[in-house]
């Protein structure tokens, strides 16, 4: 079934993520040189649309698809979409290697009920079958990922608000260990092989991916994210949120801002990253990360690329999933250059049309 969904000539899937504060839309398209950016666009949610990466107004989120649409191609029909968030669990399970993927399903349909800490028939499973376990050739590596079916049909039902089908509900920090497959040439030439940390810094939520030579060895969320920044300048200057937002962007603030704000906000969010890696290193049996990929909206605060090379000691950088990309001439570029790095997601989604497997 999944060998006709993703044949090559199959129709093109926008990349829709659905973040705390607005919604993200890519397009690609495979060119000579790889991908081409067909369309990008962003749009802001309304107040309380979203409440910790659960829909809450599914008709408000289709109203915003629908705008993000209105800049799509004519022919844009499909999209795939991610679910996160408490409600998201991954297993790393060992199945018999001679199950045929029919056999495997019935026998993990099965053993589902002690898996997931969740009545059956309230989640959502898919599988993916990767390698021969290499302490067990007899066993098959299998990636096992559930989701509460009512998150899921939430943001179903808010791509059918706006006239487009759910064609895959991802995991957004396997999306976004995808979209690696295009920032790696923005990194040395050996990183494909080095042990690679993409961290994503939204509004809210943090996530983290790990990966290396095309595999994700660990993801993370963690609720930190820009929103502490922005209520920090609320509470130092008397400002309303969406001013502290505008000044966060334009640079507006006061001169001692660098001090009473951001020095304790990088601070923070260090802490944060740091005890991720950490956390990384200590189950995986890893010793270090050699490189670091930043995006999301506050990847973008002064000088955090830099504080990581300083502070961790590791190389370093602001994401751009299009750096190596043709665009398209119809893509609004101001868009595209002013927000890049908080389309990772999006694009990691948008690459699911040229992906053969479940995950």
């Amino acid at each position: 079934m999944f060998d006709q969904i993703f044949k090559k000539h199959a129709p093109l899937m926008v990349g829709i993520d659905i973040g705390s504060h607005c919604i993200k839309a890519v397009l690609l398209a495979e060119s000579s040189a790889g991908f081409r950016v067909e369309a990008v666009a962003i749009e802001p949610l309304p107040k309380g649309a979203m409440k910790e990466r659960a829909i809450q107004d599914i008709e408000a989120i289709g109203r915003v698809i629908s705008k993000l649409k209105k800049r799509l191609p004519k022919g844009s029909h499909y999209a795939s979409v991610a679910v996160s968030g408490q409600t998201v669990i991954t297993k790393m399970i060992f199945m018999d290697v001679s199950l045929t993927d029919a056999e495997l399903e019935s026998q993990i349909a099965i053993e589902a009920d002690s898996l997931i800490p969740y009545p059956l028939d309230e989640v959502s499973l898919d599988f993916e079958k990767l390698s021969v376990n290499e302490a067990d050739p007899s066993k098959v590596n299998v990636l096992l990922s559930a989701a509460r079916t009512e998150s899921v049909q939430a943001r179903v039902g808010a791509l059918e608000e706006s006239g487009l089908k759910a064609k895959v509900v991802d995991v957004e920090s396997y999306a976004l260990a995808r979209s690696v497959d295009v920032l790696y040439e923005q990194l040395p030439s050996d990183a494909y092989d080095k042990v690679v940390a993409i961290i994503d810094i939204g509004a809210v939520v943090t996530l983290i991916s790990v990966v290396q030579s095309g595999k994700t060895l660990y993801t993370r969320d963690q609720v930190f994210g820009g929103e502490q920044y922005t209520n920090s300048i609320v509470a130092y200057y008397n400002k309303t949120f969406d001013e502290a937002e505008l000044a966060k962007t334009t640079g507006d603030l006061p001169p001692n801002y660098t001090f009473e704000v951001l020095a304790p906000f990088q601070t923070s969010l260090l802490q944060q990253i740091r005890r991720a890696l950490q956390m990384f290193m200590t189950t995986s049996g890893h010793d270090q990360v050699d490189y670091i990929i930043l995006t999301g909206g506050t990847a973008l605060v002064e000088g955090l690329d830099r504080l990581l090379v300083d502070e961790l000691g590791v190389h370093s950088i602001i994401g751009d999933p299009f750096a190596n990309m043709e665009v398209a001439p119809k893509v609004d570029r101001s868009v595209l250059n002013r927000h890049r790095s908080q389309f990772s997601i999006a694009t990691g989604l948008a690459l699911r049309s040229f992906s053969t497997c479940h995950i």
